[in-house]
Order: structure tokens, then sequence, then C-alpha cells
């Protein structure tokens, strides 16, 4: 369950119907050209909390059958509706995924003893493994290293995917868990991570550029610092420019523009400005991603 793993693009038509063929070809492009070492699946970057809960079980359902063995597979449940978190930690527990994964509960202003009841819940009714998806500047909940002490009790609580510029508390973390999985959650301070101690990294950009992923934790390992942040150097202008032009379209347009039917975002957001697909071709080839 360690290194890179893709947080799956997932691609839609006009009318917000997911494409199976096309995710099929993303699923390709991630194991067959990236090399990643997994999947990270049904997560922001799969636009989740814009499905219904049987467009994230055909999700679930595809990808598993597309992938049959290849990577190791994380099935991000985590929903405000318990039931429905239930419901899929079932469904993908039964598909045979690796592990689940699930966001912590967000909008409400949830107590922590309401979040770790949310987990152990999910944990209870499905018996597989859970990495808690930590992402506090989008859900508003930021714990703290007592509190993952709490939910690291608990044995299926196998790791945390760990989105936050807190790098003290990653240290801390890492010191006192040394077997527990932790993922770096933001591709753009990849290497810090590495050098942090991480077990691997979960991303969204990894679709496009999980090669040179790869090499930054690679090159760490052996030590090859100076040389790491040169690729992470790279990755950076990648990531600054995919940013500017807007993140899933930039990426989807990226798959596309390589022969893979990406697809669209499904709506509220919008789809890729018609003015923006040069800058994307120039993109490609000027990384040659």
């Amino acid at each position: 369950m360690k290194g890179i793993f893709s947080a799956l693009l997932v691609p839609f038509d006009e009318n917000g119907a997911i494409k199976e063929q096309g995710l099929r070809e993303v699923v390709r492009q991630n194991i067959d050209q990236q090399q990643v070492d997994g999947l990270y699946v049904n997560g922001s970057s799969g636009e989740n909390f814009m499905l219904s809960t049987e467009q994230k079980k055909a999700i679930f359902k595809i990808v598993s059958e597309e992938n049959n063995g290849a990577v190791k597979l994380i099935a991000q449940v985590g929903s405000i509706n318990l039931d429905e978190a239930v419901d899929l930690g079932k469904y993908a527990t039964e598909l045979g995924y690796d592990s689940l994964s699930a966001v912590t509960p967000f909008y409400y202003k949830f107590t922590f003893e309401e979040i770790k009841n949310y987990y152990e819940t999910i944990i209870d009714a499905t018996g597989n493994n859970m990495i808690i998806y930590a992402i506090p500047a989008l859900t508003g909940v930021s714990m703290d290293l007592a509190q993952f002490d709490e939910l690291f009790q608990n044995e299926k609580v196998i790791g945390v995917k760990y989105t936050d510029g807190n790098f003290y508390l990653l240290e801390r973390l890492r010191k006192r868990y040394p077997n527990k999985l932790i993922y770096s959650g933001f591709d753009e301070m990849l290497i810090y991570g590495v050098i942090s101690g991480v077990d691997g990294a979960i991303g969204s950009t990894f679709n496009i550029n999980g090669k040179r992923a790869k090499q930054i934790m690679e090159l760490c390992h052996e030590g090859k610092v100076d040389e790491a942040y040169e690729v992470q150097h790279v990755t950076n202008d990648i990531i600054e420019k995919v940013l500017d032009l807007g993140l899933y379209q930039t990426l989807k347009e990226v798959l596309y523009i390589k022969g893979i039917d990406a697809g669209t975002c499904k709506k509220p957001m919008s789809p890729l400005d018609a003015s923006k697909k040069d800058a994307v071709k120039q993109l490609v080839h000027d990384f040659d991603l």
C-alpha cells in the first residue's frame, strides 16, 4: 500500500453521465503510462461530492473491473450522510478494494466524538481497513495529535491521507506511528512529505504526471535530494500552469490530447474555456506530458 496513488479523474458527458469507456481509458493511462502504484477512487478529483450513490457505485465497479488486480485500490466512501458512507463501504469491500478511505464529515461543526463515531461506524459495518482523509482547508476539520492518537487506536485505521501544510504535525505523527501509512496529499509539496518520511502520496496531477512523482520519491530514498528538488521544480511549474488554466478541466484536456476520452466536468463545474485549449497543447508539448 505504499507509493504513488492517482486520485482518479472521472470522465462525464455533457449531461453528467459517466463515460464508461473513457473511465476505463483513464484507468489504463494511470497503470500503463504513469505506472502508478495504486488508484484512489471517488475522491475530490473524481468530482465525488456531486455524484449520486448509484454513480459512485458504478465508478467503483468499472475501476475494479478494469484494474483487475493490477494495482492497489483505495475506495473513498466519505459522506456527511453516514448511511451512504456505510453502503458505499460495504459495496467497495465486496468488490475487493484493498482499503476504504473517508473524508472527515464536513459542513456542520461536528464534535470530535461524532467524527470518531463516524469512522468507527463505517469500520464496524464493513470490516475493511480505513485511511483517514484529512483536508482541513476544505472541510474545516483540523485534528491535533491527541485526536489522531484516539483514531489510530483502532487497528483497522491503517493510515491517513494528509492534505495539510502543517509539517510539524506530520513529523510528530511519523515519529509516533512508524507502522501507520501516511500519504502526502499536496502534489506541490511532495518532496517535503517524502523528506518527512511519508509512505506515499495521493494526488490529482499524478493522472498526467505520475512518473515525475515516482521519480521524486525514488531520488529522495536514494539520498539524491538535490536531484529530487529539480524534478519538484518542474512539477510545480506544471502545477502552476494547470491551476491557472483550471485544475480538473486542464487535466482532462491533457488526457484528451493524448487520445484518452476524459470527457468534461460535471455541472456546476464549467467545461474548459475553448480559448485555453492552445495553452493546454503548449503545456503538453513543453513538459512532454
